[in-house]
């Protein structure tokens, strides 16, 4: 399976009409899920919303599933003018039951130098959103910072949908944010997280990103960082 996601500059009026389009696994041939949700900035300090950007987050049986809704939905060519990309799911911690998502059996990255995209995705407790966004400030702003962190989106599906897409100059680099003991942020929300959870459900999805069209802040992340060296084996 593979999983894409594409963001889209509409302006206000057409995000909220692209809110209301959800396309279904059962119309649309080879799609396993997908969401449309409202962007924001991956940043210290209180949520950043990007009133006018459209993002869509879907998972699907293969490329060829994926290159057959981009030639035929009308919600497809609605986002053609943005950015999009395809990532193949290389290590899952955590579960989203309406979006199982699967690595491939013995996917891995291949190289410590090779880009990295990380996907994000909470069911907010909502008795726990004044404590999660606190601790997300903290971890938000030191990634922000990170020069290894070539690209950043917030994700989010108000009341209950929060997650965050963003593209790492290299493994290793994304491992020393996550765990690095000179930057503690990340440690700190997980360890809070798992004492008293701010989620229903959460996951954490490593990809190897592939298979980029567009642009995102007038530029394509992926022409930053050297490209993936193979690109994911798909279908049977």
């Amino acid at each position: 399976m593979i999983v894409s996601v594409h963001f889209a500059d509409l302006g206000a009026r057409s995000v909220r009409g692209i809110l209301r389009e959800r396309p279904q696994p059962g119309d649309v041939p080879g799609l396993r899920h997908a969401q449309t949700l409202l962007t924001g900035a991956v940043a210290a300090g209180p949520p950043k919303l990007r009133p006018g950007r459209a993002a869509l987050l879907a998972a699907w049986e293969d490329d060829a599933a994926l290159d057959r809704f981009l030639a035929e939905s009308p919600l497809a060519r609605r986002l053609a003018g943005g950015w999009q990309v395809r990532l193949q799911p290389v290590r899952v911690s955590g579960s989203w039951r309406s979006m199982p998502i699967e690595a491939e059996p013995g996917a891995a990255l291949d190289e410590e130098d090779e880009p990295v995209a990380v996907l994000t995705l909470g069911q907010l407790r909502l008795r726990r959103a004044l404590p999660f966004l606190r601790a997300n400030s903290r971890a938000a702003g030191r990634a922000a910072a990170d020069p290894a962190l070539v690209a950043s989106v917030a994700l989010a599906r108000p009341p209950r949908f929060v997650g965050t897409f963003s593209i790492w100059r290299s493994v290793s680099a994304m491992r020393h944010y996550a765990y690095g003991s000179a930057r503690p942020e990340h440690t700190e929300v997980v360890r809070e997280h798992q004492e008293q959870p701010f989620h229903h459900e959460a996951a954490f999805i490593r990809c190897r990103p592939y298979g980029s069209r567009g642009l995102l802040e007038g530029r394509d992340p992926l022409a930053v960082p050297a490209p993936p060296r193979h690109a994911p084996r798909t279908g049977p």
